[in-house]
């Protein structure tokens, strides 16, 4: 039996590896190369002509995208910002993800790199007779979000006094014109989770009054329309701060926000982030 494995291994009067000669081996790596080679060939053949169709600077599809999402910063799993006052490792994470994502609003760096824009109206910047051409972006500055700019040295974004912070933008969406020559804001309100019931006066009271900043939370509409990142390079979304100056603590508070502009539905239950966010604020003091 040994033998046989081994003559089937070796032959060498045959001189076979494996039952097949050298050139038997050979032209089957031959065929296989060759196959395997065309297939190679005809797959990058396929990319190539698929990229030719595809524009790097404006997606092909994107009819389907009628209203824009909302998310906070900071993040939160979930969308639940809970964190007790007392313990500042519940919430020194919180503060240390808002001061990385205002970096780029600093004044300064608004100011070295971006425009002062007419405000109250769209900032169309057409091509003419250059494709693609680098368009500049409008300054948003972050001192426009009041106390919640976290602009002194040792801010913490109210997370350290019970009167958080939390920032609110609108997803990026290439040519998007919202609100019709229309001003737009954001607004925010307590929401109760459909499975309990309808919001009572009480949910309102428990979460107290909002400030919002920029001032009702506005959105000018110099920040649009957005023509995507290889052209509008230093462009920085504008971004609404909600301070919940007054909340109530140990009580969890369900709160939503919404993009208020003409012509723009926010009402999608199909959709729970089109032009909305919902979240969860949980302020503990021990």
């Amino acid at each position: 039996m040994l033998a046989e494995w081994r003559a089937f291994v070796w032959d060498p009067r045959s001189r076979q590896f494996l039952g097949r000669t050298g050139t038997s081996w050979g032209l089957i790596l031959l065929f296989y190369l060759v196959f395997y080679g065309f297939l190679a060939g005809l797959f990058a053949l396929t990319m190539w002509v698929l990229l030719q169709s595809v524009d790097p600077h404006v997606p092909k599809y994107q009819d389907r995208l009628a209203t824009p999402g909302m998310m906070i910063r900071p993040r939160a799993e979930g969308l639940d910002v809970t964190f007790n006052v007392t313990q500042s490792q519940t919430w020194r994470h919180y503060v240390h993800a808002l001061h990385q994502f205002l970096e780029p609003y600093n004044d300064s760096v608004q100011a070295a790199r971006n425009a002062a824009c007419a405000p109250g109206r769209y900032n169309e910047q057409p091509d003419d007779a250059v494709a693609n051409y680098p368009k500049r972006a409008c300054r948003f500055n972050r001192s426009l979000l009041g106390p919640c700019a976290g602009l002194a040295p040792a801010d913490h974004y109210g997370y350290g006094t019970g009167r958080p912070c939390v920032l609110l933008k609108v997803n990026r969406v290439i040519n998007f014109f919202p609100g019709r020559n229309k001003s737009i804001n954001v607004v925010c309100a307590a929401k109760r989770p459909r499975a309990k019931g309808d919001l009572r006066e009480e949910d309102a009271a428990l979460l107290g009054p909002l400030q919002l900043f920029p001032p009702n939370g506005s959105i000018d509409l110099m920040y649009f329309p957005y023509y995507g990142k290889r052209v509008h390079v230093n462009y920085t979304q504008p971004v609404v701060a909600v301070l919940f100056a007054n909340a109530t603590a140990n009580v969890e508070h369900h709160v939503e926000c919404r993009l208020n502009a003409d012509g723009l539905r926010a009402d999608d239950e199909r959709d729970k982030f089109a032009g909305r966010v919902a979240f969860r604020l949980r302020i503990n003091r021990e």
